[in-house]
């Protein structure tokens, strides 16, 4: 990334805001020409970079906003829309093998409507998300077979038809390129086969219905997989080397040089604020720095003194909850949970379609297995007292780990390891406990009756609506069990299996709970004893979360569909789980780290500034980091928000024009609260005492629209 000087003395003798053309020469020896206007690029302008990169188009205030050119020592060039210095919007790019791509950009990745020709011949014409095939598409081979249909993370995925250039075809099922599933596969002279296609032999299963009695009996299904597939191989897109956003100058003579900054209003007339060469900002420009007690804070000396905004401070995270070893009072239940996901999840199972028989859900569906202290001829002798175990719906369950994409041997390994299981430090407001794995993988925990018997009574629309929604934002369950001690006690223990929204390598800076509710939904903790593990409430909320416009709306559309089916199962009282990592608060690396390091851009301070490319690297770099998905791993910006001291219970506050580049993590979580009887009476107390719009319990269709008001205040486009 270049380091632009654009201090000099004829800027300072003309008029703020005036735009001429202007010729720099910079110290990292590229060169820039064209329109510029307060020290910066503004206007259409040309830089050449020493490498021998190239942008050639609109600027606006030192970043390449609007129709430009971008090309490549390689020859590889880019010709379309940018923003804040990203391929973004309609662009056509060709490689330097010669493969084009013409279509949506967002953020460097090919994301919506485009068509991309490759050099061989071959060419797809769909929709793509970040950066690979995924919805509808057709894809044409040189040899003129031809696939339309679904696709998922670039390999033919869902319903789809090959049709080959001999006349043949296949119409059904698909997963990794390959038919998978109930599918026909039928030939130009009219016979056909239908069936149950795998890869496996073993699951295949299907009959040939031939057009003559003289039909080709000796064909076998497999040869579909190793004949008729061989040549339908799906190009891959080649990697950009370095993105345009990497290449951007940080001007020092910019405003906007340090995200995080306090954005000034576009009506002032305020000369841009300068850096001095070391990086060090003057005039008060405000900045996350390091206050030497390991907390990071907002610092803007001047301004704050009469503002009423606080600084924000950011502490190290640490991790959550204490492990359970031996003399622990629940170390034996660890054991014998961990015993029984061993026993359930090895034990062999044939392999399982994602079509279920009604009966699976069956709330008499499970299995009983006793777990003596010596062993049986099922299960291997332990340390800890005799138990007896139950599976509810395992079949279920199984399946639902391979809609999820969840390994059996990881899952095993990361609940059943030598690592101990984690306490969360105090039990949720319901009584129930929680647990976690070392690796922050999965959450443990125990439910009462009640829940038990919600979640298997939703259980048949639960796994329909996470299948029909990929990128459903409700929590993911893995698995629900029971432990009963045997002896005197008797003493059952139910528990269930869910993701941890925050299984990250990013430290979670703050984390939020948020119902759209007022009563009750502030937290009690004195600040100073606010930490990155404290889960902060509807009225300590102080941003707003702002999205990029595709991925707002899709956020829209699935907390739309996920509190429809919420509501008709009859489920309130659930909240919007979310999570921040300030990037500023990263160090400068392409790894993250769970220590929070400050880029003051001191580089005396020994915290160097994160910058442009590593942000990209950061969120591009598959390798390294999880791919960002909704909800997961999500780039973002959050404004600060400040509420009127007049209004006490005002649940979204005033905008300050303070922003903050961030990475986020959310999902809705609680969702096994039914409106009984105790929730009935819960709402018709309260109702007499507060304001019924404010309190958490009201009737499931009520809390839905309650909650999605509020939601879709908090979460905003970012414009």
């Amino acid at each position: 990334m270049s380091v632009a000087h654009a201090d000099d003395a004829d800027d300072y003798s003309r008029p703020t805001g005036e735009t001429y053309h202007a010729e720099k020469a910079l110290p990292s020896g590229d060169f820039y020409t064209g329109q510029w206007r307060d020290s910066l690029p503004h206007g259409h302008g040309k830089y050449l970079w020493t490498d021998g990169c190239m942008y050639v188009g609109e600027w606006h205030r030192g970043k390449t906003m609007g129709k430009g050119r971008f090309s490549w020592p390689s020859g590889a060039t880019y010709e379309g829309d940018f923003k804040n210095g990203y391929m973004d919007g309609k662009g056509t790019y060709i490689d330097s093998s010669g493969d084009l791509y013409r279509g949506s950009w967002v953020m460097n990745l090919r994301h919506g409507q485009g068509t991309k020709s490759y050099v061989n011949g071959d060419c797809y014409d769909g929709e793509w998300r970040r950066g690979l095939q995924d919805g509808h598409g057709r894809y044409q081979w040189k040899n003129e077979n031809h696939y339309i249909g679904q696709w998922k993370n670039g390999t033919m995925n869902g319903n789809g038809t090959m049709i080959w250039s001999n006349g043949n075809r296949y119409d059904g099922s698909w997963e990794d390129s390959a038919p998978k599933g109930n599918g026909t596969f039928r030939w130009s002279d009219g016979s056909f086969y239908v069936g149950v296609w795998s890869k496996d032999p073993e699951e295949q299963n299907g009959t040939y219905y031939p057009t003559t009695a003289s039909g080709n009996f000796e064909w076998q299904p497999q040869q579909v997989f190793c004949v008729d597939l061989s040549e339908c191989v799906v190009c891959t897109c080649q990697r950009i080397p370095v993105l345009p956003s990497q290449k951007m100058p940080v001007w020092y003579g910019s405003s906007e040089s340090s995200s995080g900054n306090k954005t000034k209003s576009s009506g002032s007339s305020e000369r841009p604020r300068r850096r001095s060469v070391d990086g060090r900002v003057s005039n008060g420009e405000m900045e996350l720095r390091n206050n030497g007690s390991g907390y990071l804070q907002v610092d803007d000396t001047e301004s704050n003194r009469s503002s009423p905004l606080r600084p924000l401070r950011i502490q190290p995270a640490k991790k959550q909850g204490q492990t359970i070893s031996k003399g622990h009072k629940n170390y034996d239940l660890m054991l014998n949970l961990q015993l029984g996901i061993r026993h359930s999840v090895g034990r062999p199972a044939p392999a399982t379609s994602l079509d279920l028989k009604a009966s699976a859900f069956d709330p008499k569906e499970k299995l009983w297995t006793k777990f003596p202290s010596e062993g049986s001829k099922y299960t291997p002798p332990h340390q800890s007292v005799e138990f007896k175990w139950k599976d509810y719906c395992p079949v279920v369950f199984r399946t639902l780990r391979k809609l999820f994409n969840v390994d059996a041997a990881d899952y095993m390994l990361s609940i059943c390891g030598n690592d101990a299981l984690r306490e969360l430090s105090s039990p949720g407001k319901s009584g129930s406990f929680f647990y976690l794995t070392n690796d922050d993988g999965y959450m443990i925990k125990t439910m009462k009756k009640a829940e038990t018997k919600v979640l298997i009574r939703m259980l048949p629309a639960y796994y329909n609506h996470v299948r029909a929604c990929e990128n459903t934002l409700v929590t993911k369950f893995f698995g629900l069990h029971c432990v009963k001690l045997t002896g005197t006690a008797q003493k059952k223990v139910r528990f269930v299996i869910m993701g941890n929204l925050f299984c990250t390598g990013h430290s979670i800076h703050r984390r939020f709970d948020l119902k759209g509710s007022s009563h009750g939904r502030l937290t009690t903790k004195p600040e100073s004893e606010i930490d990155p593990n404290t889960t902060l409430k509807d009225l300590d909320l102080n941003f707003i979360f702002r999205l990029q416009k595709n991925w707002f709306q899709e956020f829209c559309r699935q907390v739309d569909k996920d509190c429809e089916f919420l509501e008709q199962e009859r489920i309130m009282d659930y909240s919007l789980l979310v999570g921040l990592h300030f990037r500023e608060a990263s160090k400068d690396s392409a790894t993250p780290t769970s220590g929070a390091r400050t880029p003051t851009g001191n580089p005396d301070s020994g915290n160097p500034r994160l910058s442009r490319a590593d942000m990209d690297r950061f969120l591009l770099d598959a390798s390294k980091l999880a791919p960002i998905k909704l909800g997961i791993n999500m780039p973002a910006r959050v404004e600060r928000t400040m509420r009127r001291s007049d209004c006490e219970n005002q649940l979204v506050g005033e905008p300050t024009g303070e922003f903050y580049d961030v990475i986020l993590y959310f999902g809705v979580i609680d969702i096994l609260q039914d409106y009984d009887i105790s929730k009935k009476l819960e709402h018709a107390y309260k109702s007499m005492q507060y304001d019924p719009t404010s309190i958490s319990a009201v009737d499931p269709k009520q809390y839905s629209r309650r909650f999605k008001d509020f939601i879709f205040k908090i979460f905003a486009e970012d414009t």
